[in-house]
């Protein structure tokens, strides 16, 4: 048998339960769809999920050797993806930026698909707890006796698409609470919210 079906069984409700868990990625889905709608936090989710298939490619290889590798620019990565969040959620507290909105309750969201791609990228790849998770846990759900290509493509697979459901629930979330604060017109409280969200991914991704 190439995969082991009775892991996968086991790997697929565990994986939800610790995905849809608020963390890095979901908080900037959420803040992302507050105030960029669940489109354009779709756009978000490319890179983040393209990180997420590194990150947990990586661990079912060599992922420890990876990291004790290049420890300097690990660290300097994460440093650089957490100042960047912080920054944007900084221009949003005060209403200035491209992910804020206007105080008419219009947007200015002329954003790429590259700029939101590689802040996703960006908070997925230099998240350390992602990594530890992935090393730690996704190796156990691999019977090494049987091909392990098979096995570790089955594992990505359903991390991707479990990722992608938390991502847009979070996502679709936010949308919801980013509309009834605009019938209320509390479009500074929107930035406000969103922009000290931003700040306490960025924060949290550069001190973890």
């Amino acid at each position: 048998m190439l995969v082991d079906f009775t892991l996968l069984y086991f790997f697929i409700p565990i994986f939800f339960i610790i995905s849809i868990t608020p963390g890095l990625c979901m908080t900037l889905a959420l803040t992302m769809g507050i105030t960029v709608g669940v489109k354009n936090t779709m756009k978000m989710m490319v890179g983040e999920l393209l990180g997420v298939l590194i990150v947990a490619s990586s661990a079912v290889i060599s992922g420890s050797t990876i990291i004790n590798s290049f420890p300097i620019g690990f660290i300097v990565f994460k440093y650089v993806g957490g100042l960047y969040l912080i920054y944007i959620g900084y221009n949003m507290i005060r209403s200035k930026g491209s992910l804020s909105l206007n105080i008419d309750g219009s947007h200015k969201f002329q954003i790429s698909f590259f700029k939101l791609a590689t802040q996703g990228f960006l908070t997925a790849i230099a998240n350390p707890k992602g990594w530890a998770f992935f090393i730690a846990m996704v190796p156990a759900f691999i019977n090494y006796k049987n091909p392990i290509i098979p096995q570790m493509t089955s594992l990505i697979i359903i991390i991707v698409i479990i990722e992608f459901i938390s991502l847009m629930i979070y996502a679709t979330g936010g949308q919801v609470l980013g509309k009834l604060l605009k019938k209320q017109n509390n479009i500074k409280l929107i930035n406000g919210i969103a922009g000290i969200m931003m700040i306490g991914v960025g924060g949290w991704l550069a001190l973890s």
